[in-house]
């Protein structure tokens, strides 16, 4: 399966990335099919630039793009970009999670104590 992702470039604590065209089970530094773009987001203007015709033709033969770049794409007005966003269910707080309801069960008995254990009788010593 193809995937449109961001490949990470640039120095240490200054990021850029390239926009590529890979196979999903590659790592993203290499096997990379095509170059459709960068992204620079360490600007006072961050830079994002891409051939939107090219992302449009991998889509079209099946390529998926990451849920980073297809939220970056929308930002930038492409369409049919939401069904890639993954959405995260948001998570309840304790507050608003009902109690789980279990039905009501039969009363167990404490057991019994134990019967007192006879005193064990003192066996004379030998002198």
């Amino acid at each position: 399966m193809l995937v449109i992702r961001l490949q990470r470039t640039g120095r240490e604590n200054t990021p850029t990335f390239r926009i590529v065209v890979s196979e999903k089970t590659k790592s993203a530094k290499s096997g990379t099919l095509e170059i459709v773009g960068h992204f620079i987001p360490n600007r006072e203007t961050p830079v994002f630039e891409c051939k939107q015709d090219r992302i449009e033709y991998w889509v079209s033969k099946g390529a998926q793009p990451s849920d980073t770049l297809a939220r970056h794409l929308r930002r930038i007005g492409m369409k049919n970009m939401d069904k890639f966003i993954i959405r995260y269910a948001k998570q309840k707080s304790k507050s608003e999670v009902p109690a789980p309801a279990t039905p009501a069960a039969p009363a167990v008995a404490a057991p019994a104590a134990p019967a007192e254990v006879p005193a064990v009788a003192e066996i004379p010593k030998a002198a």
